[in-house]
């Protein structure tokens, strides 16, 4: 696979969004079978793997399944060829509610756990999971570059970051990425790029394909129960898959087209836009890994790409149903 820069670090063209192994998709993957598709992936020439502290499931036997413990297992035999991404400022309550807590001193803590999980001596690139908004954002950046200082983190980013506030954290240390949420159906992290070309900053792509959607492999389907966050996403909804068939039919065209998935469109119109743009789509299928990985083979001429876009900007999409702002708060 070809590779791209964020910044420094030098990652696969396409990366693998590890989350899915054991949250918010259903129940967590069977462990061995978890790790034999990431071994597949890096086969394929997958080299940057994506996963967070609060990634979390249970086990059939009633334990945790916790992801960065599961990606460490898994990426340990490939130590020096492969970089992993987490993430710290959100933890799980004890009522299961999702806390965001950037306090330095509970990141120090979220930091030691994932060192330990992974079974690294220093994590490649580092993120703030969300913005704390009772932590100021120069307090963080501080600390992150205490944190390179001392050998325990290499690179840092932000994840769902807007410009004011990524030009305070890199005035105080220096950004490697940024990573949002971003598809052919999520499209308002568009006006962060003047920034990130400004800054010289990456941006990693979670949610590429829309959860899934953008794949067209789930059309009709319709998901259910709180340990699957598509159940509330509401492209998979009856009326979704309706009100979106415009830009599945775009998809399918293109497709068609260019001797591709619709998968493999959506990625490699996200790989046309930026040169330092690195989707990390998450599956758990080999299949759809190489699938995923083809996409990094298909180009579009700036003609295809303005026209594509103008279609897109005509459409109105099921996920903008009022539904930005739940989404955000479920990854």
């Amino acid at each position: 696979m070809k590779t791209r820069k964020l910044g420094d670090l030098s990652v696969s063209e396409i990366g693998l969004g590890c989350m899915g192994f054991t949250h918010a998709y259903g129940d967590p993957m069977d462990e061995k079978e978890a790790i034999r598709a990431i071994h597949a992936a890096v086969d394929m020439g997958y080299t940057f793997f994506d996963t967070a502290h609060r990634y979390l499931g249970t086990w059939p036997d009633g334990s945790t399944a916790y992801n960065e413990e599961l990606v460490g297992k898994a990426l340990a035999p490939y130590r020096g060829k492969v970089r992993i991404a987490t993430k710290c400022g959100i933890h799980v309550g004890p009522n299961g509610e999702r806390i965001v807590d950037s306090r330095p001193a509970q990141i120090r803590i979220e930091l030691e756990t994932s060192l330990k999980q992974l079974g690294v001596e220093a994590i490649d690139l580092y993120y703030q999971h969300r913005p704390d908004p009772n932590v100021p954002e120069e307090d963080v950046a501080g600390l992150m570059g205490d944190l390179m200082r001392e050998g325990k983190i290499l690179r840092w980013g932000i994840s769902e970051v807007d410009a004011e506030t990524l030009r305070k954290a890199h005035a105080i240390c220096p950004v490697t990425c940024v990573q949002n949420r971003y598809s052919m159906m999520a499209r308002w992290h568009e006006l962060l790029f003047p920034t990130l070309e400004e800054l010289d900053i990456g941006f990693v792509a979670f949610s590429p394909l829309a959860n899934g959607f953008l794949s067209d492999a789930y059309h009709g389907v319709e998901f259910h129960g709180k340990e699957d966050y598509r159940s509330v996403m509401p492209q998979f909804k009856a009326s979704g898959y309706r009100e979106n068939e415009p830009l599945t039919d775009l998809l399918r065209a293109y497709a068609r087209e260019k001797n591709a998935t619709p998968a493999q469109i959506s990625l490699a119109w996200m790989l046309s836009k930026k040169p330092y743009i690195v989707p990390i789509p998450g599956s758990r299928r080999t299949e759809r890994l190489k699938e995923n990985a083809g996409a990094s083979e298909i180009s579009f001429t700036e003609d295809e790409m303005n026209a594509i876009d103008e279609a897109l900007d005509h459409m109105n999409l099921a996920v903008f149903s009022g539904a930005r702002n739940q989404l955000e708060k479920l990854q």
